[in-house]
């Protein structure tokens, strides 16, 4: 392993099922590296983070982690303690790690987060959950960085913000992640893990799409050489028998090593195959509504909209978590009615509902009976299929047909309710965040079949490559319950809709509301906030940790007094310099924190 290399993997084995998920696969992460780990729903990508950070251990192989390495992992469903606050779910025990410093830390991420530092876990939703575990990582201030699908659940906002942290954190990240864009912001490197394997391309997606085509067009030919040759030696071994009299022992050595080398080549999965049932036209006019207004109590949704929905729209819901997307599509659809102004439905509606959560799914039905229940025929357009046959298509095989609806992963559960949903005829398709768990290939087919769909489509996705491949109108959520229809897809929303105030300005204006305020403050007789139990032990903690830094400080600097370090190792000098640039400000850090934390205690 190199000298900086974080952890080495060698000839890696592990497998759950027939095929192994890992089949003698080699990688290695670097300092500074972004990986995006992207493969098929079901390759092993979870379990290879699993092995990373230590939770599972290989069937073989070797693992090499640097001394000292400190892996955080933030789960794609992380579990969290539903009892604690959000700033004790952050800042953990501190007497067990003597980590002082963490409190001060954790406050600055709930800042910058947006979360409140005294709500429960219990009432947060799936995108503050998420925030959450991606603060308390954050907090360990780990080495490595393993995201499992971190964009999951959170808003355009989140993700700008996950993706301006990754670019700016000191620390590796590894992020497992269907979003496009996201890896197109932040990936230095894609690692696709394929048939047991780690293949590793520079650069970001869009790099990747190109190389991959080239990749995949050389493994074809490669294979069709290979199988060309073995159906020579199989013509040849088949011949008369005077051919087999004198045939020579290391040619049939070498057919019986093509054998074993053709049954033991893994093909490519192939693709899901889309097609959905066409149900009869509906009308023109979908859906018509006229000053709409909803809300829950004093909180307004939806207030004073209106807009018209014709057959073949394809529109997208987009706006921040809470701000109402499945409210008004349920006034849409007619299943709620609002508090004030008129919605008219369309004639002859047909709807096919993909839903966010997959509650449609009964756990305990078979894989055959939740497609088509009491038949073992569909039909698709002119088509009629075999329920085998179609569970094929979506990549299910037959072997697992009976198999209960509670044994499928989030992948399969996504896959398993689009063919539900293709699987019955409609004239509208309404797709609740469909691209949650779906792997990029399956994302694409179904990109291009919702483009030549001939009903109408109402999307909710936070998928911004997505949106702009699939809908032809936005419906965005602004202040106060405001909705605004716009023209395109996320790309057009973001050159339409109002432009923010400057931030530099809208900067200084805090400043100068804030000076006053602090003006104000002062010209009061203050009330001393008392010293917490924490603050008093990191408090105590500071003078150690200065004098440990100090130390090293001192090391670091007679290193740089020894001439010889200049002539022998030179790119030493500059990796020292950063080291005592870093101490120089921790110890400036820990200077204005003691001096904080010692006004306090004095005036309590």
């Amino acid at each position: 392993m190199a000298a900086n290399t974080l952890i080495t993997l060698t000839g890696v084995q592990l497998a759950y099922g027939h095929h192994p998920l890992l089949d003698h696969a080699d990688f290695a992460v670097q300092p500074g590296e972004r990986i995006g780990l992207i493969g098929r729903n079901g390759a092993g990508k979870s379990s290879l983070l699993k092995l990373l950070d230590g939770r599972n251990v290989p069937d073989d192989g070797d693992i090499m982690r640097l001394g000292g390495l400190k892996i955080s992992t933030v789960e794609q469903e992380p579990e969290l303690d539903e009892s604690l606050t959000v700033f004790d779910t952050l800042c953990g025990d501190i007497t067990e790690s003597e980590d002082w410093q963490r409190p001060s830390r954790v406050n600055a991420l709930i800042d910058q987060l947006g979360l409140s530092a005294d709500a429960l876990v219990a009432g947060l939703s799936g995108g503050t959950r998420k925030r959450v575990a991606l603060a308390r990582a954050l907090a360990d201030e780990p080495d490595l960085l393993l995201l499992d699908e971190p964009t999951n659940h959170l808003d355009f906002t989140g993700i700008a913000w996950l993706e301006n942290l990754l670019l700016t954190a000191r620390c590796s990240t590894i992020i497992i992640t269907h979003d496009r864009r996201f890896l197109d912001a932040v990936a230095t490197r894609i690692v696709e893990l394929d048939r047991g394997k780690l293949f590793s391309f520079p650069g970001n997606f869009s790099s990747w799409q190109q190389r991959k085509a080239e990749w995949l067009e050389a493994e074809k030919q490669q294979n069709a050489k290979f199988d060309k040759v073995l159906a020579q030696e199989e013509a040849w071994i088949r011949q008369g028998v005077e051919a087999r009299r004198t045939r020579n022992e290391g040619r049939v050595r070498r057919l019986e090593q093509l054998r074993r080398d053709r049954a033991s080549r893994r093909e490519r999965l192939g693709n899901v195959s889309l097609a959905v049932a066409e149900g009869q036209r509906s009308g023109k006019l979908v859906v018509e509504l006229e000053n709409v207004t909803h809300g829950y109590g004093d909180r307004i949704l939806i207030r004073d909209f209106s807009t018209t929905i014709m057959r073949q729209d394809r529109i997208g819901l987009i706006g921040p978590n809470g701000a109402g997307k499945t409210t008004l599509l349920k006034i849409i659809l007619g299943e709620l009615q609002p508090n004030s102004g008129t919605v008219r439905l369309g004639t002859n509606l047909t709807v096919g509902y993909f839903d966010q959560m997959r509650e449609q799914l009964d756990e305990n039905a078979t894989l055959a009976d939740t497609i088509n229940p009491g038949s073992e025929w569909i039909e698709i357009g002119d088509q009629r299929k075999h329920v085998m046959s179609y569970l094929g298509d979506f990549l299910f095989s037959p072997a697992r047909a009976h198999s209960p609806v509670q044994s499928l992963s989030g992948g399969e559960r996504a896959r398993l309710v689009l063919a539900r949903m293709f699987a019955r005829p409609t004239n509208i398709l309404v797709l609740d965040e469909p691209t949650n768990d779906l792997d990029i290939e399956t994302l694409e087919l179904l990109e291009d079949l919702l483009q030549e769909y001939p009903g109408t489509v109402l999307l909710v996705s936070h998928d911004r490559a997505f949106l702009d491949n699939v809908v032809t109108q936005t419906y965005a959520a602004e202040a106060n319950g405001h909705w605004q229809e716009y023209v395109g897809g996320y790309d057009e929303w973001l050159e339409q809709r109002p432009k923010e105030p400057d931030p530099v300005a809208a900067r200084a204006e805090k400043k100068e509301i804030a000076a006053a305020a602090a003006a104000a403050e002062r010209a009061k007789p203050a009330k001393a906030a008392r010293i917490t139990s924490w603050e008093l032990r990191e408090l105590e903690g500071i003078p150690d940790a200065i004098a440990q830094l100090e130390s090293r400080q001192t090391e670091l600097a007679a290193q740089l007094a020894d001439g010889s370090l200049y002539r022998d190792a030179p790119s030493e000098v500059e990796a020292i310099n950063t080291q005592l640039h870093n101490i120089d400000e921790q110890l400036e850090t820990l200077f204005a924190r003691w001096e904080a934390l010692e006004e306090k205690k004095n005036e309590s």
